[in-house]
């Protein structure tokens, strides 16, 4: 994971481990935790064995849908088409996409180009939280969801890349996004 604060070309540093990480015959994943970033155009050639995977709110909330509209009459489904028209929709597909990323880490690397500090702090630590308060919602919880955490607190499978600059903001983020890190068992 590329972390640290924003415009620090923290996607650029994940890219580039993905992409040698595929030159050394290693299958890997390129995603993106960062609603606004376009992970697929730093790398609109990447290596056969490199796939980039950017999130896709359209397809959560059409996910979402299919799966939880199934039984709903007319009303509740307008409610709930509604809801995910929400800003706050975004959040959610990225935190599933994020979850399905660090999922698909058996037998292949997965580099995440992170939001900024702020964002993915909150990401992480709401991950469970927001896994039970979805639950009731969908009807379900993807096991990627309700394992992130443990995935990542799990040194033999997670490493964290810190990006920074050498100034005062960006080392002091730094030094606090590592505390926090920290805190939080990663």
């Amino acid at each position: 994971m590329a972390m640290g604060k924003g415009g620090l070309c923290k996607i650029t540093v994940a890219a580039a481990v993905a992409v040698s990480l595929a030159i050394r015959g290693h299958r890997a994943i390129l995603t993106t935790t960062d609603p606004a970033a376009h992970v697929a155009g730093v790398l609109p050639n990447p290596p056969s064995n490199l796939t980039v995977t950017p999130a896709e709110t359209a397809a959560y909330t059409a996910g979402v849908l299919v799966d939880a509209g199934r039984e709903l009459d007319a009303h509740a489904y307008a409610l709930l088409d509604e809801d995910l028209r929400s800003p706050c929709m975004e959040e959610v597909a990225v935190f599933y996409a994020f979850a399905r990323a660090v999922a698909a880490t058996s037998g292949c690397y997965v580099g995440i180009d992170t939001a900024p500090t702020g964002h993915t702090l909150l990401l992480l630590d709401s991950s469970r939280s927001f896994a039970r308060q979805v639950t009731p919602q969908t009807g379900a919880l993807p096991e990627a969801a309700s394992t992130l955490l443990d995935t990542l607190a799990d040194p033999d499978r997670t490493r964290i890349l810190l990006v920074t600059l050498p100034e005062a903001t960006p080392v002091h983020e730094a030094r606090k996004l590592q505390a926090d890190l920290a805190s939080a068992g990663i």
